[in-house]
């Protein structure tokens, strides 16, 4: 074999050399939308065991990338929904964990808490917009939505979040 020839790697050695390089990116995603560094590492483990049971298919796409991560952010909008579920009924079961009008938004609130508090397809689109330096249109394929779409979730994120800071957009010149 000759040194300029490409090397040919097994479908497990892809696979592996796959998970190293999108894995932390994946990781990241998941921790600006879940906001718990362990419950996305166990997210992203769950979407790529998913990818390798269908790396044959996958890996001849031409964004495998995109396919993981839309996997995950499934799966992670999936158990938000499940805790969010969870924590409503024991709130109904048990006494009032919050007295009244102590839910109010303190004015010193950080980006990360307040990125908490979007919806979960804002949220996922602002983790990889700005934390992954994602294109709109991969952001849009990625959440399995039109370009047009998502430019909205990150217009409706961005106003959503800069009432949750506290920031005042003035149109008087």
């Amino acid at each position: 074999m000759a040194p300029d020839e490409p090397v040919e790697l097994t479908a497990d050695e892809a696979f592996t050399w796959f998970f190293r390089t999108e894995y932390p990116g994946v990781v990241r995603t998941l921790t600006v939308m879940l906001q718990d560094r362990e419950q996305a590492r166990d997210v992203a483990q769950e979407a790529f065991i998913q990818l390798m049971r269908h790396w044959e298919t996958v890996s001849r796409y031409e964004r495998p990338g995109a396919w993981v991560r839309r996997v995950a952010i499934r799966l992670a909008m999936r158990g938000r929904r499940r805790d969010v579920l969870r924590r409503a009924r024991e709130r109904l079961a048990g006494p009032p964990q919050e007295l009244a009008g102590t839910a109010a938004v303190p004015a010193a609130m950080d980006l990360l808490t307040a990125v908490r508090r979007l919806p979960p397809a804002q949220r996922a689109a602002v983790a990889l917009f700005y934390y992954e330096d994602q294109p709109v249109s991969e952001v849009a394929a990625i959440l399995g939505c039109t370009p047009s779409t998502a430019r909205g979730h990150l217009h409706s994120a961005r106003e959503r979040l800069g009432r949750l800071l506290g920031e005042v957009h003035s149109d008087a010149g």
